[in-house]
């Protein structure tokens, strides 16, 4: 089945000097450029492609995977503007167009944007919109505090980041919580902190209570190791030095070399924690 702006898995249909067709159902046939097609394809072999459009506004399926997939959010570069919209680069030799009308501010060229992947209902071609947040999911999640989730970096605001959640939903890191430096459009690993009355998500980039002490430990003991066996770090070191240091909050380190000093593995001294 062909779907616009989707990787789908289609029938090899016809060999040609320019490269191979594929069974289109509906669209017809659907050329192949020779650079994508494996060697030795044959009729009726069945082919993993990518669907969108050329220069010329004909469909056209590649073996490349774009940045982001129709229904999908990403975070792109603008490589031109003009009279008509803005133009991404989103990993295809045809640039990706964001109309005016779906521009959250003035895209300009150089700088990068979180957006929204999808196919225009006049149009019929694939666009994106940076106007994203109407593309979340309002629909009620399964989610609970504590568990695990992917996030993509999506915006700044005044309390901290604003992500999306399982390229869905949308929640929100706090900056007196982020540890580590963090920068729009990254894929990261994240947690359910809480799920607040009014269905709103706090997230965090680190486990919740001892759970999260767990792969610190081994982060603070590399880090005795490669420090003679010695850190200037203790219970009454400012959480500007832990966290230049070793890039967790004060409490998590707190934590973590408590359990570190119950398992024997260091001595906590007046000036820092020493390995044993």
């Amino acid at each position: 089945m062909v779907r616009i702006g989707k990787i789908c898995k289609l029938d090899v249909v016809k060999l040609t000097e320019q490269g191979v067709y594929l069974d289109g159902g509906p669209y017809g046939e659907i050329l192949l450029p020779n650079r994508y097609v494996p060697q030795g394809c044959q009729v009726n072999d069945e082919i993993e492609a990518f669907i969108s459009f050329d220069s010329e506004d004909r469909l056209l399926a590649t073996t490349d995977v774009p940045l982001a997939i129709v229904g999908e959010f990403g975070y792109l570069p603008v490589v031109d503007v003009n009279t008509y919209g803005a133009f991404l680069d989103w990993g295809l030799p045809k640039n990706l167009f964001v109309p005016f009308r779906e521009q959250a501010v003035p895209m300009e060229k150089g700088r990068s944007y979180t957006v929204y992947v999808y196919v225009d209902d006049k149009t019929g071609r694939i666009a994106a919109s940076s106007r994203f947040k109407k593309y979340l999911n309002l629909e009620p999640f399964e989610f609970h505090e504590g568990d695990e989730v992917s996030l993509l970096i999506a915006q700044h605001s005044e309390m901290g980041f604003l992500a999306i959640i399982n390229g869905a939903w949308s929640g929100l890191l706090y900056h007196n919580e982020i540890f580590q430096p963090l920068k729009l459009g990254e894929k990261r690993v994240g947690y359910i902190k809480k799920i607040r009355e009014d269905g709103k998500i706090d997230l965090s980039l680190e486990k919740q209570g001892y759970q999260k002490v767990d792969p610190v430990l081994e982060q603070i003991l590399v880090s005795l190791r490669e420090n003679n066996g010695f850190l200037p770090l203790s219970d009454s070191s400012d959480p500007e030095s832990i966290k230049t240091e070793l890039g967790i909050s004060k409490k998590t380190f707190k934590k973590a070399i408590g359990a570190l000093y119950k398992s024997k593995l260091i001595v906590i001294e007046k000036e820092g924690i020493r390995l044993l």
